[in-house]
């Protein structure tokens, strides 16, 4: 975004906010007005200026309404696993990262999770909603913390400003899971059905990996079904998800149609490495620990383009380019 565009964050103009803004963030969000504008974005903060303080305060004052009304229920035994196993999941997020092992900041994910999952009991909590937290929480956490974010000391922070950060998490997050709900419901249909997708695109964009895993006796839900169910948030650094995320925001139906796009682009990627190993046990390794570790701004706008240009060829394009 240009200084221009940061500063035109802030007029009156919803046709502005919904089509410009979505095109310059595409590309990549600044870390200064990455909070505003994934707010907006993911439709949580309204386009209409003088209407965000109000709309902020009501809805802040809803999310701790529904503290107030169900968390004390965690205990009931209609809710006991649930937050059981919320409980047992929070730990293992991102354990790496110092910030989500403060008590105070496991605290308030298992709030967040706890509420969403009884709020939404078609689906109620799965393993893999845990993840999605975090790229909200860190780039809201960063509105108000120059130096390292993943470092930082969250009792720091004055408690209303703890309290915003972790309302603004929970509505954006509700916001998104709303757009694939169905990979958390019974059976998990959505990523089921997602995985196929890719199966199937996979064995129309490179025939060779897609009969190297038949004969290796590789199946797509043996790797993929984390990808989809985590938004591939475990095979990437947590920077880079939240670059990716920028994208995912501005692209239409970014979540749930466009992740395809990006996990075949990810792993056509690795087609050198997979054609060169033979055997069922070191490919599934290869492709459960995908050495991205040094990744960056620069390999995941790569990615992305690959699967902007995936997209284009195989879902957007006239007929005699399908198979």
């Amino acid at each position: 975004l240009t200084l221009s565009v940061c500063h035109d964050l802030s007029l009156n103009s919803a046709l502005y906010i919904y089509t410009d803004l979505r095109k310059h963030s595409w590309s990549g969000i600044p870390r200064e007005v990455r909070p505003i504008t994934w707010r907006l974005l993911s439709g949580y903060l309204p386009a209409n200026m003088e209407r965000r303080e109000q709309v902020l305060r009501r809805k802040r004052e809803e999310y701790f309404g529904f503290i107030e009304q169900y968390y004390h229920s965690r205990t009931d035994e209609h809710h006991r696993d649930t937050y059981r196993q919320i409980h047992i999941d929070i730990p293992r997020t991102n354990p790496l990262i110092p910030l989500f092992q403060q008590p105070l900041v496991q605290e308030v994910f298992e709030r967040i999770l706890f509420i969403w999952a009884i709020r939404h009991p078609a689906s109620g909590y799965v393993q893999g909603i845990n993840d999605l937290v975090t790229p909200f929480f860190v780039v809201f956490l960063s509105e108000f913390v120059e130096e390292d974010v993943e470092n930082f000391e969250m009792a720091a922070l004055p408690l209303e400003t703890q309290r915003n950060i972790e309302a603004d998490s929970f509505w954006c997050m509700s916001k998104l899971l709303d757009g694939i709900q169905d990979n958390y419901t019974f059976a998990q249909p959505g990523i089921q059905t997602k995985v196929k997708a890719l199966e199937e695109l996979v064995s129309r964009i490179d025939e060779d990996v897609h009969l190297h895993f038949k004969k290796c006796e590789v199946e797509y839900l043996q790797f993929a079904f984390r990808w989809m169910n985590n938004l591939l948030m475990r095979e990437l650094p947590l920077r880079c998800t939240i670059r990716l995320w920028d994208t995912y925001q501005a692209e239409s139906e970014g979540f749930s149609h466009f992740h395809l796009y990006v996990c075949a682009a990810f792993l056509i990627k690795w087609r050198k490495e997979i054609l060169s190993m033979s055997d069922f046990q070191g490919l599934l390794m290869l492709l459960q620990n995908l050495p991205t570790i040094h990744w960056g701004n620069e390999e995941v706008g790569l990615l992305l383009a690959e699967a902007y240009r995936l997209k284009y060829m195989f879902a957007d394009a006239p007929s005699h380019y399908k198979r």
